[in-house]
């Protein structure tokens, strides 16, 4: 049998309510009982074992050890690091101290606990704006490759009308013109240690030049179609070639015997980039990823999917251990060896058919519609836009940016385009900060390691 549910009036009811309200709210009028101090002295006490257990035998070491003064405080140790010990000896009747470190749980015993700071997001240095500087003629086809010379004195081309132009680079006159190769050439690179320009096309041949004599010396046979991109080891007497049949090649520069043939690439590989460190080689293709090669094991140490589309350019910071990748969808950092992400650098919404960086940090990126997209390396910002103006009589859609190169001294910029123009761009000495703000406005706070 339930039993029967007890009425009260209303007036009971509101009475109870009015109690309840009062002792909730009593703290608030100070007209709580008077505080037992040993009661408290016990808590506390209780309190400051357990959340500094760890660290007290750490602090009673360090006492013991050095005395600094009468009160027996160690040398570097802090007040709250003095007071914990204190606590420890007084057993019960310790005080507790506010902490405002990590948990000492987390902290190896022997360390002071650091507060940890919050991530930051590093500011863009600034860079001055670069302008076109010098407009040179003289190729009857697209330009298609360009080097320089270690020594900053001259510059080579390559083009579709089969011809290799060498250039003065303080005047812009040409010096001479090689012919050799019976299709476009697509790759040139100068060698620092030799007196040797390299030469790749899509004829499939990959040529060596001897430049005291202007003349072919070595032939390097293997590839089975169109040969894109060349590349020099920095160090070692190698030399590495890759293009539309989705191998690179790397070849004994002396003996012209084929080392390593590396396969992995479903398409065209379009770039290509040597280093001295692991990674020696990394390779961009069109089937959108990216292959790390170990050079002395001949293998793949790892291969990158981010991109969505195919990458048309791979370039390494000369002196941070990073490089950069270039496709339609961003244009991404990574850290060697491993290949880790970095970040991504958005808005150069075209075919990006190059990229160039210079040791100051100044990223810039070519598109196939003759755009111009200039970066500050560490944080991405974009601090330039340019639009590569066409030769007189050539049509808009001849805007297009095929190669580009910083000189040796990172202060001159070449690209090589497809109204048969070299261009050659400098920073504009008339601007300042002031001129020229940066306005940065970073959309997500970035985690960069370097």
């Amino acid at each position: 049998m339930s039993e029967e549910v007890i009425k009260h009036s209303v007036h009971t009811l509101v009475f109870r309510s009015l109690k309840r309200s009062h002792d909730m709210f009593l703290s608030n009028q100070g007209l709580l009982p008077p505080i037992d101090e040993k009661a408290e002295k016990v808590l506390k006490g209780v309190k400051a074992r357990d959340s500094y257990g760890q660290v007290m035998h750490t602090v009673q070491q360090a006492q013991a050890i050095k005395q600094q003064d009468s009160r027996g405080q160690p040398d570097g140790a802090s007040g709250l690091d003095m007071d914990i010990a204190e606590s420890a000896a007084l057993g019960s009747e310790g005080a507790l101290l506010p902490f405002t470190g990590p948990t000492p749980a987390a902290t190896p015993a022997g360390a002071l606990a650091v507060p940890r700071k919050p991530p930051t997001m590093p500011k863009p240095k600034w860079h001055a704006p670069w302008k076109l500087f010098r407009v040179i003629s003289g190729h009857l086809g697209w330009v298609r490759c360009v080097a320089v010379e270690p020594g900053n004195e001259w510059f080579a081309t390559g083009a579709a009308d089969r011809v290799i132009k060498i250039w003065d680079l303080a005047s812009g006159k040409l010096k001479v013109s090689l012919t050799g190769h019976v299709s476009t050439v697509r790759g040139l690179e100068v060698s620092a240690r030799h007196p040797y320009l390299f030469s790749c096309g899509e004829d499939r041949q990959v040529k060596c030049w001897d430049l005291e004599y202007n003349k072919v010396i070595r032939h390097y046979h293997g590839h089975l179609s169109a040969v894109y991109t060349i590349s020099l080891h920095p160090t070692i007497d190698v030399l590495v070639t890759a293009g539309r049949d989705a191998t690179a090649r790397v070849w004994d520069m002396r003996t012209k015997a084929n080392v390593h043939t590396f396969s992995g690439h479903t398409d065209t590989i379009a770039s290509l980039a040597c280093q001295a460190a692991e990674p020696q080689i990394i390779t961009g293709s069109h089937d959108s990823t990216i292959r790390l090669w170990d050079l002395a094991a001949g293998k793949s140490m790892c291969t990158l999917t981010n991109h969505k589309k195919s990458v048309r350019s791979i370039v390494i910071h000369p002196t941070l251990y990073t490089f950069a990748s270039a496709s339609p969808d961003n244009i991404k950092q990574w850290k060697c060896p491993e290949g880790k992400f970095i970040q991504n650098l958005s808005g150069h919404n075209a075919i990006v058919n190059c990229m160039a960086v210079n040791p100051e940090g100044v990223l810039v990126s070519g598109g196939d519609n003759g755009t111009m997209y200039l970066w500050d390396w560490r944080t991405g910002y974009n601090f330039q836009r340019l639009q590569a103006a066409v030769q007189p009589g050539s049509m808009d859609s001849e805007a297009g940016i095929f190669a580009m190169t910083f000189d040796q001294s990172g202060s001159r910029l070449i690209t090589t385009e497809a109204d048969k123009t070299i261009k050659i761009y400098r920073e504009d000495d008339t601007a300042s900060e002031e001129t020229h703000p940066i306005n940065w406005r970073p959309e997500i706070l970035k985690r960069r390691k370097f």
